[in-house]
């Protein structure tokens, strides 16, 4: 005969439970609140996801939440499931589109389950957080999360430098928003905790998503009046060179100089009609 547990051995357990969970060095959760990563959420369809998204993120230290379009918030549903991660509901910064939301950002990785015509560059958990870790001490970092029925759409992942994928069970690969979210913050904090992580002072930022927009469309421009590219029929090639660049990663000194050059072959094209 199975014995029943009691009401003590509950709270016994729960009690344990409350003090193993707390990170016990203090420099350690300093360096985690500073960490300047951003959570996204794209078109959020349920407001209780959100919710439960806050409170994952308050349990591994992380306090930037941003969402793209919600079909509804603020909502009573988001409150219930945050769990008392209200500050985290009352910060959230709210944008239009997802652009907006990253456009300060150095690295940003986008999760998806989905097969891509493009292969973007694939991270699972503890690589991303690893990258996100070099990264964030130069600027921000953002991973963003889509619809909870659909994913992010390949505009989305356009704006992104790689993919992060969660390794689940193929036969059953269902993984709620909030739980994937907890996925990534947890595993960001242990690699913060089991590493002797120190900041580079002479470390150049990645460009930022605000600077990589601006290329690509001065490249695709060029692309363009030099009948490289046809805009009727594009296919598949801007996607391909933002795949390119994303593998690259150019640093902003980087990025400088490639729009010098572009701006070099505009003003050499403009001297030739002048002369015409």
């Amino acid at each position: 005969m199975v014995k029943k547990s009691s009401k003590s051995d509950t709270y016994r357990s729960f009690y344990a439970l409350r003090h193993f969970m707390p990170l016990r060095a203090p420099e350690k959760q300093n360096l985690i609140m500073k960490l300047k990563v951003k959570i996204v959420l794209v078109e959020t369809s349920h407001p209780g996801n959100i919710g439960a998204t806050a409170r994952a993120m308050k349990n591994m230290g992380l306090n930037d939440l941003v969402l793209v379009k919600p079909e509804c918030f603020p909502d009573e549903a988001a409150t219930a499931r945050a769990s008392g991660a209200n500050d985290i509901l009352e910060n959230a910064k709210i944008t239009d589109n997802l652009e907006d939301a990253i456009s300060d950002c150095n690295l940003v990785i986008a999760a998806s389950a989905r097969s891509r015509n493009i292969n973007w560059p694939t991270y699972n958990p503890r690589e991303c957080v690893n990258k996100i870790i070099q990264e964030s001490h130069l600027g921000y970092c953002a991973a963003v999360f889509g619809p909870e029925q659909s994913g992010l759409k390949n505009e989305h992942i356009d704006l992104c430098h790689g993919l992060l994928y969660v390794p689940v069970n193929p036969n059953f690969s269902s993984l709620n928003l909030s739980m994937a979210v907890q996925i990534f913050c947890y595993e960001l904090r242990m690699a913060l905790v089991n590493s002797d992580f120190k900041e580079k002072s002479d470390s150049v930022p990645l460009a930022s998503v605000s600077e990589m927009e601006n290329f690509y469309q001065h490249l695709e421009k060029m692309l363009i009046k030099n009948d490289f590219l046809d805009p009727k029929k594009p296919r598949f090639l801007m996607r391909r060179i933002r795949k390119l660049f994303a593998k690259a990663a150019p640093d902003n000194n980087e990025i400088n100089i490639l729009r010098g050059i572009l701006t070099s072959f505009e003003k050499k094209d403009l001297e030739k009609n002048e002369k015409i």
